[in-house]
Parts: structure tokens; C-alpha cells; sequence
């Protein structure tokens, strides 16, 4: 799998990147279909160096045939501002419903992830109904650092992964000094921080095959109990109408 030319990676050794075979990750159930992945990034800013490193994710993630979506938050309200009827709310939670992974990439600012980021993540809710969006599905995290490398914001984000029952994987991204990273055409130098973006996107994809289609890597007890519960109260309640 290989690049439009609109979409090519300069900075990166093509030689040396790997594509991945599908069927030595996923389950025998797969179909192979390219996977799904939401990016979300935690900056508004013109030049937003967040945003910069998840398009030079997104990228990579298209070399190795994902199918890549990147959330714009412009326009999102804060949560609870608004109804989740709101058209950039609406977006947002069919793109969590229709991505397989994603990869959430923010600076760190007083210390910590964004409020910008956050807000996304908030909008998201555990469950819709009888689905859960992001349970099961695979996460990646970045971060960028105006000074010298700080891993507060990914350390955030990873808590964050655990909450929204996603499966973060190992491996993660913090760019330092990242204003001294990109070139005048907004794309990342050659440097060792590229390097580790590639390797955490190579390590999502492999991920991301082998949890998609293993639903029952993420299946819990507690919530079995629960749904045999609500069937028993709903024999129950048609028993009492009788």
C-alpha cells in the first residue's frame, strides 16, 4: 500500500517502513477491510503543531491503507453548552461510531492535555443506547511540547483510554520543542520524534486488526449480568400485565 503523490513522506525512509498483512493480526473472522481511524487533535490555533503531527500520522496511517478521518473542533460547543442535536456534536459521535481506533494528539499547556481535546472526548459518551462507542476499539496518543519533552498530557490521555474502555496501545509520542519540528510547508523533519510516530502508528494498525474483530476481548461479566437482569425485569413486568 503506497501514497497518493499528493500525499507523499518525504521525511520518512519508505524503504524501511513494513506494510502489515491483515491476516497475521486479525481473526478469522475478519474480512480485511481497510481500518477505520478518527483523529482528533487539541488545538485551534492556525498553525497548530497537534494538528500538524496527527496529519503526519494520518499520512503514515493511509501508507499503511487505513481509511483516516480528522475531526475539526472548530465550532464544538463546551460540553453540555448545547443538545447533543447540535450538528458538530452529531459529527463527532457518528465518527466515534464509525472508527475502529483513533489517535488523540494534544499539546501540553499549565501541564497538562487541552481543554479543546477534552471537550471532544467529553462529548463522547460511554454509551449510546445499547451501543457502546469507543469500547473494544483501539487508541494511540501524541503530544507536543512547546519546551523540553514532557509526557504529562500522554499520561492524561492514557487515563482517559481507560475510561472510554479503549484499548491504548504501548507505545506513544511526545515531541519536544515542536515549533523547531516542522519545516515552512507545515511537514515534520526528519528526526528521531518522526521516527517514533511511525512506530506508533505502525504498532495501532497491528493492534487495531487484532482487537476489531475479537469482540470478546473487551466482553465483561458485569455487563452480561446487567442484560440478563433487564431480561428477567422484562419477563417480569409482561408476567405482571397478565
Amino acid at each position: 500500500m503506497t501514497l497518493v503523490a499528493t500525499e507523499t513522506l518525504p521525511a520518512v525512509d519508505e524503504s524501511q517502513l513494513k506494510p502489515i498483512d491483515w491476516r497475521d493480526y486479525a481473526s478469522a473472522k475478519d474480512d480485511g477491510h481497510s481500518p477505520r481511524i478518527l483523529v482528533l487533535y487539541g488545538s485551534l490555533r492556525d498553525r497548530s503543531f497537534s494538528r500538524l503531527a496527527a496529519e503526519e500520522a494520518a499520512r503514515l496511517l493511509r501508507w499503511y491503507g487505513c481509511e483516516v478521518k480528522i475531526f475539526d473542533p472548530r465550532g464544538l460547543p463546551l460540553p453540555d453548552a448545547e443538545a447533543p442535536d447540535h450538528p458538530k456534536v452529531v459529527e463527532l459521535r457518528e465518527l466515534a461510531a464509525w472508527a475502529e481506533g483513533m489517535v488523540w494528539s494534544s499539546p501540553e499547556r499549565h501541564g497538562s492535555m487541552t481543554g479543546i481535546l477534552k471537550s471532544q472526548i467529553d462529548w463522547i459518551p460511554l454509551s449510546m443506547g445499547a451501543v457502546r462507542p469507543t469500547q473494544g476499539k483501539t487508541l494511540a496518543v501524541m503530544q507536543v511540547c512547546g519546551g523540553s519533552q514532557s509526557f504529562n498530557a500522554v499520561n492524561q490521555m492514557r487515563i482517559l483510554g481507560r475510561w472510554m474502555r479503549m484499548v491504548t496501545i504501548p507505545n506513544q509520542s511526545s515531541v519536544a520543542k515542536a515549533w523547531n519540528e516542522f519545516d515552512a510547508d507545515n511537514r515534520m523533519k526528519p528526526s528521531p520524534y518522526l521516527m517514533r510516530i511511525a512506530d506508533v502508528m505502525e504498532e495501532l494498525v497491528k493492534f487495531t486488526y487484532m482487537a476489531r474483530s475479537r469482540p470478546d476481548l473487551t466482553d465483561r461479566y458485569s455487563e452480561r449480568v446487567e442484560s440478563a437482569q433487564e431480561l428477567i425485569d422484562r419477563v417480569n413486568l409482561k408476567k405482571a400485565a397478565e
